[in-house]
C-alpha cells in the first residue's frame, strides 16, 4: 500500500477488485472527463475486456471512507488494438518524422489507458501517486498516453509534463471523440520524485502540431 496526499491510499487492483468497483470507477472517469452520465453504461464492457488483456495492471486511490478517489490502469500495446491502430494512423499521416516515431515507440510500449481522479479531490497529488504506482510495474521500454488538448495547462497536463512526458502526436482526432487529443510519451522507468525528468520518448516536438 502506498500513501498518497489528501489521506488517500494507493493500492494495486486485481481484475476482480475492478469488477467489484466498476460502476464507481466509471463514475470517477465520467466526472473527471466531463462525459455524459450515460457513458458509464457504454464503457463498462470495454473496461471489463481491457482487464482481461495480457499484462493489464490497475491501481486505485482509496479514501478514508473506503470510496474510490482515483483509478488508473493500462497494459502493453500491440498491433490490432484500437488505440494502437488509431495512433499509428495519426503518426503515419504526419510524414517521415511520424513514421520514424511509429517504428520507434509503437514497437515496445505500455499504454497508460486511464488515469482519473475525482474532481472534488484533485490537486492533492493523487494523480502522481497513481501514475508512479502503476508505472513501477511495466517492463516495456516506453509509456504512451492520450489526453485532451487544452489551451491553458490543466492538472493532467501539468502532471504529465512533470513526469517527463513529451509530445509524440498533437491535435489527433480519435474516431470515438470529436475533441482533439495529444499523444504523449516517455521512456521507462520514471525518474525518482524530485529529480528533473530525463526520459522522453521523443526528444523533439511531435508531428501533427497545428
Amino acid at each position: 500500500m502506498t500513501a498518497a496526499p489528501a489521506r488517500a491510499s494507493v493500492v494495486d487492483l486485481t481484475p476482480d477488485d475492478l469488477a467489484a468497483r466498476l460502476d464507481e470507477a466509471l463514475t470517477v472517469y465520467v466526472r473527471a472527463m466531463a462525459y455524459p452520465p450515460g457513458t458509464v453504461r457504454q464503457r463498462r464492457p470495454m473496461w471489463v475486456e481491457h482487464s482481461r488483456r495480457p499484462g493489464w495492471h490497475a491501481v486505485g486511490a482509496i479514501g478514508p471512507d473506503r470510496s474510490l478517489w482515483g483509478i488508473a490502469y493500462g497494459y502493453p500495446g500491440a498491433r490490432g488494438q484500437w488505440w494502437f491502430e488509431e495512433v499509428r494512423r495519426g503518426l503515419l499521416a504526419a510524414g517521415p518524422q511520424g513514421r520514424e516515431l511509429a517504428d520507434a515507440v509503437l514497437d515496445d510500449y505500455f499504454e497508460l489507458t486511464e488515469l482519473h481522479v475525482r474532481p472534488d479531490v484533485q490537486g492533492g497529488g493523487i494523480g502522481e501517486a497513481l501514475a508512479r504506482r502503476l508505472l513501477s510495474h511495466p517492463v516495456d521500454g516506453n509509456v504512451l498516453l492520450s489526453t485532451p488538448e487544452a489551451d491553458d495547462p490543466t492538472r493532467a497536463w501539468s502532471l504529465y509534463r512533470r513526469l517527463g512526458f513529451r509530445d509524440v502526436l498533437r491535435h489527433h482526432r480519435f474516431t470515438s471523440d470529436p475533441r482533439p487529443f495529444a499523444v504523449l510519451g516517455r521512456t521507462l522507468p520514471l525518474d525518482p520524485p524530485g529529480t528533473p525528468p530525463s526520459g522522453a520518448a521523443d526528444p523533439t516536438p511531435g508531428p501533427g502540431r497545428t
